[in-house]
């Protein structure tokens, strides 16, 4: 029965979204997103901020400028520091939260990164805000959902039809993000590699240290 119940909310939270009059808003020339006819602008010194309230939380969508002078970043292990710097920053700017659910993920061409932010002051009001950023060269993009805790059995398909609505110009490509599109985040970096060597021979020590010491008794 609970199943059943949490499968007409989540049906219900996605009607929502596509009859509450929700129609497509442009960011800016580069991003499109979905949000109910009702949402506020904001302007402060070049950021554009859209919200809006739904009947299970909020949403949010940032634009926010880059310095003019930002040089374009070289690889993707450096798209991943410059992530991993924004969702400390937005978590230092929450008291009482932690950042969960931290993934990679793709947005069109582009890669992006989505994580939970859980906030609980001990108080019994626990909050929940899903993250999606998208950094580019020129532009920095943050989409935010925010519900209380106790529905967050309710909020899945508002959420990911929200998230699912961001449309972006053909003309953003992975090299608008980083030059070298054929690095990953996977490659080793030299301390690693120094680790790795370093534990190897480290290991073989070991073993020949036990081999000739056993060598030794069987000769004595």
């Amino acid at each position: 029965m609970k199943k059943l119940i949490l499968l007409f909310a989540v049906l219900f939270s996605v009607k929502t979204v596509f009859g509450q009059g929700y129609k497509p808003v442009k960011i800016d020339n580069l991003v499109t997103i979905s949000m109910p006819a009702g949402y506020t602008e904001k302007d402060t010194l070049g950021q554009r901020i859209y919200s809006a309230n739904t009947n299970f939380g909020y949403m949010m969508a940032i634009a926010e400028p880059n310095a003019k002078n930002n040089k374009p970043l070289k690889k993707a292990n450096e798209l991943d520091h410059v992530f991993k710097d924004y969702v400390k920053s937005i978590q230092s700017q929450t008291p009482y939260s932690s950042a969960q659910n931290v993934r990679d993920t793709t947005v069109g061409t582009l890669k992006a990164k989505a994580f939970n932010l859980l906030i609980d002051d001990g108080s019994g009001n626990v909050q929940n805000k899903n993250f999606l950023l998208i950094y580019t060269t020129d532009a920095t993009y943050t989409f935010e959902y925010g519900y209380p805790d106790m529905r967050k059995d309710m909020v899945k398909g508002e959420s990911q039809a929200y998230f699912g609505s961001i449309k972006l110009s053909p003309e953003l490509q992975r090299n608008d993000q980083y030059t070298d599109i054929h690095s990953t985040t996977s490659a080793l970096s030299a301390n690693t590699v120094i680790l790795i060597s370093g534990g190897i021979l480290a290991a073989f020590v070991i073993v020949w240290l036990v081999f000739f010491r056993r060598s030794g008794n069987e000769l004595a």
